[in-house]
């Protein structure tokens, strides 16, 4: 058998179509009586339980903007909503009169930073969580 290397089955791989990939990684399952998906489902739980509720090595990667309360323009606040989420007219108008409400969830620090700063511009106050 000739000596195949990590590098010799990376250029194989990356020369496979989409669909090809797709049937090796379920053959690959099969053989190993694993799933690809499961690491990722693992490695997110205690990420979106609260990050900071495990162990002190754990980094929070996902963030919550909350729309704390409207301030006094209520009309700017709705349109940044509007903009953000591309909810309609309405529900952009209920989501803000609920405050405190989130806004979107599950996303970057940085996506998470320039939404409130956003908002903030409007009138609002915000908080990441």
């Amino acid at each position: 058998m000739a000596d195949i290397t990590k590098d010799d089955v990376i250029e194989f791989i990356s020369n496979m179509s989409v669909l090809e990939l797709s049937e090796l990684v379920k053959e690959l399952e099969e053989k190993f009586g694993v799933t690809a998906a499961a690491p990722v489902a693992i490695a997110a739980g205690p990420a979106a339980a609260g990050g900071a509720a495990g162990g002190a090595d754990e980094v929070q990667t996902e963030f919550s903007v909350v729309l704390d309360a409207i301030g006094d323009k209520k009309i700017n606040v709705i349109k940044e909503v509007r903009a953000i989420t591309g909810l309609g007219l309405k529900e952009a108008k209920a989501l803000v009169e609920e405050a405190p409400k989130p806004v979107k969830e599950g996303i970057p620090k940085e996506e998470a930073d320039k939404i409130k700063e956003q908002l903030e511009g409007a009138g609002a106050q915000v908080s990441v969580k």
